[in-house]
């Protein structure tokens, strides 16, 4: 059973003369106090890394030098995210720094390796996340040191880690993939794949002729079209030539053609060769309707990444992004900059939606309404419901789109109303933070789930900075 806390601590015998030094020293001690004075969130994380930390364990080639802890491997999470490393650059400076090892509960012993680390690391949910951070909200409220008199709401994009999304490069993404597969699978056995050729060389030529072209032509389809009508036959050749490898690689896995090695191999590729051919399916068609066919298609019917195919396009009306690809995060935070809930959307909301649902948990929460809410001008929805969440909280200050009233411009120019949106102007600092300091300006780890997972961990570091200033 592998343990989730380290107990026994060593001394520390190396002070810093260094007034920066010791400031830098001050925040993860800081840090580390609110953690062990929260064992419930460890418990929580132990949750879900208690069967991976047994099986990196039972994989360690150090044997019984295998020590990491959950607790390990939240804060080495923790440590990532402030520092703004990758999982190598991580394991680097942690390795490297007294304090470090000291915050991470490794001490003087062994540090993990970053392929381990990245293991442990998907393999706390977002929902873990979530839970994560409400009880760290929990605790907040418990100490005092959080208050729910005001409250603020904003939405932003968080994108994803894609390209810029072309017909031609998404045919090209799927044809040098199945490609890439096909290969695989030859290795393995190459009588399911037969004696055919790939023209990975042709499709690329043919995806940059047509980005050349694009790019000096703007808006000439007729001269892309021959070039597309190339790409999409030799990609929709490749996605049924991968389906019969797919399938003779499933029989020969039923079949007991294999052996371990091979069959455990074989079924990965199978299984890749299914996912991406589906998508590949789908890029091909959405090419044929607006190259060939001249259609709009809609973004929703529209694939922007086979490698991250939960992206959506985002349009909010930004003069220096007008466009961007991910995902839409909503904050809600009280005065103390604590960031109370957050929620991350496969699909963009309607934001006005969201008001009802966040006054409530706030009720629920510190267990009555905020005095103040303010939020921006997409929040409005009509002074009816205005006038409705006015029974509810003293003051409501969000602005109304377009044309004023006389009533409405009067209830816009209130002490109280103008106070609460220099309020609200904060959480474009909170957003700013999150976005340079912690890294959410992109998120790199693939997929939904680890998407929502990077979201709510950055979240849950930026509160525990908040709670070490208090």
């Amino acid at each position: 059973m592998r343990p989730k806390v380290q107990c026994q601590r060593e001394l520390d015998f190396q002070p810093s003369n260094l007034k920066v030094t010791n400031a830098y020293y001050s925040k993860y001690e800081a840090m580390s106090t609110i953690l062990d004075n929260s064992p419930r969130i460890v418990n929580l994380a132990h949750e879900d890394l208690k069967d991976a930390l047994k099986s990196a364990a039972s994989e360690n080639r150090g044997g019984n030098n295998f020590q990491y802890t959950s607790e390990t491997v939240l804060r080495i999470l923790i440590c990532q995210i402030i520092e703004g490393l990758s999982l190598r650059g991580t394991v680097v400076r942690i390795d490297d720094s007294h304090c470090l090892r000291r915050f991470v509960r490794i001490d003087a012993g062994p540090m993990m390796d970053y392929t381990t680390l990245c293991r442990l690391k998907n393999s706390i949910g977002p929902e873990t996340w979530k839970k994560i951070n409400a009880t760290l909200a929990r605790y907040a409220i418990d100490e005092h040191l959080i208050d729910g008199d005001q409250l603020r709401l904003d939405t932003t994009a968080v994108e994803t880690n894609i390209h810029w999304p072309t017909d031609s490069s998404l045919l090209w993404d799927t044809y040098r993939v199945l490609a890439r597969l096909i290969t695989q699978a030859r290795e393995i056995d190459p009588d399911a794949v037969d004696d055919r050729r790939l023209h990975t060389r042709r499709a690329k030529r043919l995806y940059t002729a047509i980005s050349r072209k694009a790019s000096k032509r703007p808006g000439s389809m007729n001269a892309l079209r021959p070039l597309y009508e190339r790409l999409i036959q030799l990609v929709m050749g490749i996605c049924q030539w991968s389906d019969d490898v797919r399938r003779e690689l499933e029989e020969g896995c039923r079949a007991g053609r294999y052996g371990a090695f091979e069959h455990a191999t074989a079924e990965y590729i199978a299984q890749e060769i299914g996912h991406y051919r589906s998508l590949g399916v789908h890029v091909v068609d959405q090419a044929a309707r607006r190259v060939l066919d001249g259609d709009q298609v809609p973004n929703e019917e529209k694939i922007f990444s086979i490698f991250e195919p939960h992206t959506e396009l985002l349009k909010r009306g930004k003069a220096a992004k007008p466009v961007e690809f991910g995902h839409m995060i909503q904050i809600q935070q009280v005065a103390n900059k604590f960031i109370t809930h957050y929620d991350v959307f496969d699909e963009k909301p309607v934001e006005h939606q969201l008001l009802k649902p966040a006054l409530s948990r706030h009720g629920k929460l510190f267990g009555e309404y905020p005095k103040s809410l303010a939020a921006d001008k997409g929040y409005y929805e009509s002074m009816a419901t205005i006038e409705k969440l006015g029974d509810k909280v003293e003051v409501v200050s969000i602005a109304k789109k377009g044309k004023r009233t006389e009533e409405e411009a009067l209830r816009e120019s209130d002490p109280d109303f103008r106070l609460a949106q220099r309020f609200r102007a904060g959480v474009e600092g909170t957003i700013s933070f999150l976005k340079r300091i912690l890294g959410l300006f992109r998120c790199f780890n693939k997929g939904w789930e680890h998407y929502a997972s990077t979201i709510g961990a950055a979240i849950f570091t930026h509160n525990l900075l908040i709670l070490t200033r208090r």
